[in-house]
């Protein structure tokens, strides 16, 4: 907390002002964000996975907004995947941009609340989100996904997967990968000081999270929507990716995922062999 900020706390009574020095350091903020947003997609995924909402949302499904309350549950699984999968895998940036906010603040600069460029990021996968309800609900209508939101074949799961692999060895993978795991650079070189220009850090470091790693998010049509286990070793992935960990961890992702692409293809392929047929 910067000399200024501790002056202007020292009219309010003792506790009051310890909690608002506590509050006033970005750093602190900027866990509190990443904890709060990802605790709360992970515990709505961990509802759904047990089957609670449903029983909720069951009375609400009747009649013709069968379908538009069917819509809105899988929107809100994917706004809750994006947050507990994402944000996580954001918190190196976040308290990047903190780290640099608190150092601006301990020498009287104004700066914005980390909550802010959380708020940039976290609108980017939100359109994520959008976009993958609608794929969802158009291949559920075109049967590649069950009523269990599971993938229906296995040519369509092993496709999917070979194409994430793919995608880890593109020069737009790691052009955002760059950006991701260096986010100080960026910072340095954009630094604003007024929410609005801190909402459009966020958007582009969101912009650069998404070329990172929306095939990899695919990936969930393949092995399961609501597969927890690959939920949360995607998300592990994710972060450790971003944490920098060199192009030799990306491209063992990617032949992992493209090994078990082709035996989802071979077992699909052998599943329909002459003779096969039981």
């Amino acid at each position: 907390m910067t000399e200024a900020a501790g002056h202007k706390l020292v009219h309010l009574p003792p506790a009051a002002s310890r909690l608002g020095a506590t509050f006033a350091r970005p750093k602190l903020i900027a866990v509190a964000c990443v904890v709060l947003l990802a605790g709360t997609g992970w515990f709505y995924l961990g509802l759904q996975a047990a089957g609670l909402l449903d029983v909720l949302c069951r009375p609400m499904s009747n009649g013709g907004q069968a379908s538009l309350t069917n819509a809105g549950i899988i929107a809100a699984m994917w706004v809750a995947m994006t947050l507990a999968m994402m944000l996580p895998s954001a918190a190196p940036m976040i308290l990047t941009y903190a780290e640099i906010a608190d150092t601006a603040a301990r020498k009287g600069e104004v700066v914005v609340s980390p909550f802010v460029i959380a708020a940039g990021f976290t609108v980017v996968w939100l359109g994520f989100a959008v976009v993958a309800t609608v794929a969802q609900l158009t291949l559920t209508h075109a049967t590649m996904i069950n009523a269990s939101m599971e993938s229906a074949s296995g040519l369509f799961s092993g496709a999917i997967l070979i194409g994430a692999g793919v995608y880890q060895f593109s020069a737009l993978k790691h052009a955002c990968l760059i950006q991701c795991q260096h986010p100080f650079p960026f910072f340095f070189a954009n630094w604003k000081t007024t929410p609005r220009g801190v909402f459009g850090l966020g958007l582009r470091q969101g912009l650069y999270c998404l070329g990172c790693c929306w095939a990899m998010m695919l990936v969930m049509f393949a092995v399961g929507v609501m597969n927890v286990i690959w939920m949360a070793a995607l998300g592990i992935v994710m972060t450790i990716e971003k944490i920098g960990t060199g192009k030799r961890f990306t491209y063992g992702v990617g032949v992992v995922l493209i090994a078990i692409g082709a035996a989802f293809v071979l077992t699909a392929i052998m599943a329909h062999w002459p003779g096969r047929a039981i």
